[in-house]
């Protein structure tokens, strides 16, 4: 249950994504500018305490590293804003409530020194996505009936975790339930906000390596088909706008950049 942005946003972010990290020893070699943009963005975690700068290396299935919790990413990495936040905000209230989200109207004084309302819908779990990928380059999609748009999706398995929990838990269960595939090798792809004009939803994109199959547990609300391609042939689907969830745009490109050099 995910407010979802679209492709031509997330296409708009993923050009930054594309070149934000190489981790060393892991992948194949890429371009030149890869390993300095995996440096930048290590020295970011290194920075935004009490955040474990392991967060973005590889983890193994077998040696878990300390929690990754969205909800500490969100409180504490320091982005070095260029400005102070020129918001004000007078009075919050709840207008809506349930067990995924909540909704919010705020009395505001906006940037530009008039009053209004902001309405923002607040997320109770951090999204997570997983490209899962095998010794031969192929992985895995998702379809199925979005609600909320209406529209059959293709998607990279997704899911969610309670906020301030472990996400690489909560990407295996994902993983497992919607697939039946188990990883031995973990890797952070990207850190992404899904919506940020209305919502606070923020989400995880894991690439899994090493892949066991099993079989597949999806929930009561779910009817998936479950599809195996090639990567290049997952890029190929989100250049034609066949994919148009976010998570699935960012995830795949990242992936692509890394194993494929593209």
């Amino acid at each position: 249950m995910r407010i979802r942005e679209s492709g031509k946003i997330a296409c708009l972010t993923v050009r930054y994504l594309l070149k934000s990290l190489n981790p060393p020893g892991h992948f194949p070699a890429a371009h030149p500018d890869l390993q300095s943009g995996w440096n930048g963005f290590a020295s970011l975690t290194r920075r935004a305490k009490p955040i474990d700068n392991r967060l973005y290396k590889i983890v193994s299935s077998k040696k878990p590293e300390p929690p990754y919790s969205l909800y500490l990413l969100n409180s504490q990495m320091n982005m070095e804003t260029p400005m102070e936040n020129p918001w004000q905000t007078l009075s919050t209230r709840t207008v809506y409530d349930n067990p995924w989200i909540s909704v919010t109207e705020s009395q505001i004084i906006n940037p530009g020194g008039g009053g209004g309302i902001y309405g923002v819908v607040h997320f109770k779990n951090q999204a997570i996505g997983i490209v899962p990928v095998d010794e031969q380059g192929y992985t895995w999609l998702v379809g199925q009936y979005r609600y909320a748009l209406n529209e059959y999706s293709w998607e990279i398995p997704e899911g969610g975790g309670p906020l301030g929990t472990d996400a690489l838990e909560s990407a295996k269960r994902e993983l497992q339930e919607e697939t039946g595939l188990t990883a031995e090798n973990w890797t952070v792809l990207s850190r992404i906000h899904t919506s940020n004009s209305v919502c606070d939803e923020g989400g995880l994109i894991f690439l899994a390596q090493q892949i066991t199959p099993g079989q597949s547990q999806p929930e009561e609300t779910e009817d998936l088909t479950l599809r195996k391609l090639h990567l290049r042939e997952a890029v190929q689907m989100v250049m034609d706008n066949r994919i148009t969830d976010s998570i699935s745009i960012a995830g795949i490109l990242k992936a692509a950049r890394l194993l494929l050099n593209e």
